[in-house]
């Protein structure tokens, strides 16, 4: 693999340079992905090259020493390296979900502390929620946070850490006394194990670990919000800021796999004609240009709602990502299909594409349980509450300004879910 020295390092060092810097660095990522995903990891030199870049920081205010960008900054940038890399976008996401949380719930000393390690790449966070018994239903997780004086022990288990094996610092989420809370736990305190995840279906090159904390003793002040605040504030920013990232990977994903296919089908001839002349193949790239498409104008919409805070941009995020993850799972497929053989080589970009996006489908709120909030959403606007009754509306019923006009509702706890 070349070194990371071959890597652009960090050309402006403000929002402005975002794009290109995720241009050279998306470049230099897919050339190496394959080797990332065979080997089971992204090497340390490139995650330093990454760091030095500042994408990390992307948007991150320029105060606590991000470059300060936009939404659209972001998600561009997801869609660059989503394009080149699931693992290293994996990287980019869960480092942005904690330094979202921290940004907005956190306190003055802690962000003080800690988003400029971050922002800078000298710290690299994992984010831990999921438990063998709590995955869609963060609420059931076991992880005891417990105050002694000025510190608290923390106990419990975690599973599908991404960057788990290298992460500097995790964002744990348990109970304190029965209400959610969550703390910052340094990997490097006695009582913090780790123990590797390989092979999995997808995201081979993104360090996933499970993580075991046997009461580690962490500062009080580590603890971030006030206790009860945990999950209904702090790990909903994170995993909220986490969708919305993971669909801007899937575009781009997408996005790959519709040029790779389109390349593919112009070169590759079979009776000395290009398979671009026959017209099933034309009529899959269509659907599949189509769908990629709409991924995107479904992302661009959220990520316009969040740049104005909008009481919607949570529930058009939750859409962005099921319809992006749709996408890269069937365009990757279709891709697959077109390359043939090709397509199911070791080394094939398509192919990886096609075993991540299954991942992607699942992390950060399963399709599934995305369609119920949906569904739910449009049934609200005409009048129907969920459990209310048994019974149908009226036929006469009109609904008010309050089934119209209501703001969207806090993440649904099915969406509390999070994995690699």
């Amino acid at each position: 693999m070349a070194g990371a020295t071959s890597v652009p390092e960090r050309g402006t060092g403000d929002a402005s340079g975002i794009g290109p810097e995720a241009a050279r660095f998306a470049r230099f990522a897919a050339e190496h992905a394959g080797d990332w995903d065979r080997r089971g990891e992204v090497p340390d030199d490139v995650r330093r090259a990454l760091a030095a870049t500042g994408l990390l920081g992307a948007d991150v205010p320029a105060g606590y020493g991000g470059l300060g960008g936009s939404q659209a900054d972001l998600g561009e940038l997801c869609a660059r390296i989503g394009g080149a890399c699931s693992a290293l976008r994996g990287l980019v996401t869960v480092q942005s979900m904690v330094a979202a949380a921290l940004s907005r719930w956190g306190t003055e000393a802690q962000r003080t502390r800690w988003l400029p390690d971050l922002a800078a790449g000298r710290t690299i966070a994992g984010f831990a929620a999921t438990e063998p018994g709590a995955g869609t239903d963060l609420a059931a997780v076991s992880t005891r946070i417990e105050e002694d004086g000025d510190w608290v022990r923390v106990t419990g288990t975690k599973r599908w850490v991404t960057f788990g094996r290298t992460a500097d610092v995790f964002l744990v989420l348990g109970t304190s006394a029965g209400r959610p809370t969550t703390v910052l736990v340094d990997g490097a305190l006695p009582g913090v194990s780790r123990e590797p995840v390989e092979g999995q279906l997808g995201m081979r090159a993104a360090e996933i670990a499970h993580l075991r904390l046997d009461d580690v003793r962490v500062p009080r002040g580590n603890v971030v919000a006030p206790v009860g605040l945990g999950l209904s504030h702090v790990v909903a920013t994170a995993l909220d800021h986490g969708r919305f990232t993971v669909a801007w990977g899937c575009v781009g994903m997408a996005e790959s796999c519709l040029d790779a296919a389109a390349a593919h089908v112009v070169r590759r001839t079979q009776g000395g004609i290009a398979l671009a002349e026959h017209q099933l193949v034309r009529a899959q790239l269509a659907r599949a240009a189509v769908e990629s498409a709409a991924a995107r104008e479904l992302c661009a919409h959220a990520t316009r709602l969040r740049t104005r805070r909008a009481p919607e941009a949570v529930a058009a995020t939750i859409t962005a990502k099921y319809a992006a993850a749709r996408a890269a799972g069937s365009v990757s497929r279709a891709a697959v299909q077109l390359l043939g053989a090709a397509g199911c080589e070791p080394d094939s970009a398509v192919g990886r594409f096609s075993r991540d996006a299954q991942v992607m489908e699942i992390i950060e709120g399963s399709a599934h349980v995305a369609e119920l909030h949906i569904a739910d959403r449009l049934l609200r606007r005409h009048g129907f509450r969920p459990g209310a009754s048994a019974a149908t509306p009226s036929p006469t019923a009109t609904p008010g300004p309050t089934a119209t006009s209501a703001p969207a509702p806090a993440p649904a706890r099915e969406f509390e879910e999070t994995a690699p």
